[in-house]
């Protein structure tokens, strides 16, 4: 029986391995999916989960209850070696061992781009994964437990300061969930006042939203700006040392909490661990039909897709264009590689992947929102259902789209949960300690949300 391979159980590798198990014969192939995470993230709802506004597992679509019929890895693909077909697998536990494969598939997913600034890895948070929007919110809701006991001070004003570096969707959405949920936060404590909150937002660019034109991303800017929030354009994070932001438009202050969205770098197994072609960015190089390769040379039985993948965009019409990574295309190209490995399996010839955009939607909190399709724009309430709606449509499997709407109506009429359960990062901490305070400590759980 062939053996399908696929690296990276994200959008990409998730559809498509949900695609080839409604459609192979019974003995036809077997398919394996190795990720370290037993779950694919549908990042569109991870702003959301830092506000409380979905539940953070149900922005997590189980890989095993869905995939029946796939064998599931639970590890990392340190190296791919094409030339014998083989992956080396770091598992969760064990040795590292290798996996055979007749037909490979590459959807690894993109890594957070960073750089060498100075406290950028040791204070900031990702928004990439549901652990990361999750303990973003823990940090503000135990930011705000911390400074409602505090008098008007230093200490007391860092707590209540956010920095966001990068203005793409990630950014901004997260941003402005953040900024949503704090103003909520103050009819629970009395103690703090709307003026003491400080929100930044860091681009290095001129404008934020790229993908959106300037007039609709001029409006964002205000409208973030109406709300208590400073944004800084064509700016930079110098330097991030014990939570002190500098920034290279000469701004310096305290920050509690420091989010870094600022772009995505291609996986360093694809980078940096395969024999496979990589174009100048670093990502696989693909063919029309999803195929590794160029359109005069092929990699024989290897294919990819997602953020790694340098994918022509047809639907452009210009010869060097290419797919961005957002999980429109990610999907998509997720159902249309599934169709095309069946369609080689099986001697048929391939369909190019060909997707025109449905336009983008951006939530900026909650009732607030912004949508573009071509010249036609919607701001507001109307482009924030426009983006529930177009999600909880999107997100896979109707069990999940049950479970997020659930949550919906109930905030709805009761509100969202303010509880901050960042304790759970230290479940052992009260067991060890006997419930006796720490002498010289704020807590464990203060240490965890203070670094």
């Amino acid at each position: 029986m062939r053996e399908i391979l696929i690296v990276g159980g994200g959008y990409a590798g998730f559809y498509t391995a949900w695609g080839l198990e409604k459609r192979l014969r019974r003995g036809e192939a077997r398919v394996t999916v190795v990720d370290p995470r037993p779950y694919m993230t549908y990042q569109p709802f991870l702003p959301e989960v830092v506000a409380g506004s979905v539940e953070a597992r149900h922005a997590a679509v189980s890989l095993r209850r869905h995939l029946h019929r796939t064998r599931l890895i639970a590890g990392s693909v340190t190296e791919i070696r094409n030339a014998t077909h083989t992956v080396t697998i770091r598992p969760e536990s064990g040795p590292e061992f290798e996996l055979h494969y007749d037909m490979l598939v590459v959807t690894a997913g993109a890594v957070t781009r960073t750089f060498p600034i100075p406290g950028l890895r040791e204070q900031a948070y990702g928004l990439k994964h549901v652990e990361e929007a999750v303990a973003i919110r823990d940090r503000l809701l135990t930011s705000f437990d911390r400074a409602a006991t505090l008098p008007h001070g230093p200490e007391r004003r860092r707590l209540l300061t956010v920095t966001v570096v990068g203005g793409g969707f990630s950014g901004v959405e997260g941003f402005g969930e953040l900024l949503g949920l704090s103003s909520a936060l103050l009819k629970h404590y009395a103690e703090i006042k709307a003026e003491e909150l400080a929100f930044h937002l860091v681009e290095a660019r001129g404008r934020i939203l790229p993908e959106v034109t300037d007039r609709p991303g001029e409006w964002v800017v205000r409208s973030l700006e109406k709300r208590g929030a400073r944004v800084h354009l064509n700016t930079q994070l110098v330097s991030a040392e014990k939570g002190r932001v500098v920034l290279s438009d000469g701004t310096e202050y305290d920050s509690g909490l420091l989010v870094w969205t600022a772009g995505n770098a291609s996986n360093p197994i694809v980078h940096n661990h395969t024999d496979l072609p990589v174009d100048e960015r670093g990502l696989l190089t693909v063919r029309a039909d999803l195929r590794v390769g160029t359109e005069t040379e092929v990699v024989p039985y290897v294919w990819a897709a997602g953020d790694d993948a340098s994918v022509p965009d047809l639907a452009v019409g210009r010869p060097d264009a290419r797919t961005v990574p957002n999980a429109q295309h990610a999907v998509r190209q997720g159902k249309r590689l599934a169709k095309n490995i069946l369609a080689s399996l099986r001697g048929r010839p391939t369909k190019d992947y060909v997707h025109h955009s449905l336009g983008v939607v951006a939530t900026l909190g909650l009732g607030r929102g912004i949508f573009q399709y071509r010249r036609l724009v919607i701001k507001g309430f109307p482009a924030w259902l426009m983006h529930r709606g177009y999600h909880v449509l999107a997100v896979p499997s109707w069990e999940r789209k049950a479970r997020v709407f659930a949550v919906w109506v109930t905030a709805a009429f009761y509100g969202r949960d303010i509880v901050s359960l960042v304790s759970v990062q230290h479940p052992r901490a009260a067991f060890g300690s006997s419930g006796e305070p720490r002498s010289g400590e704020k807590s464990a759980d203060a240490d965890a949300v203070g670094r």
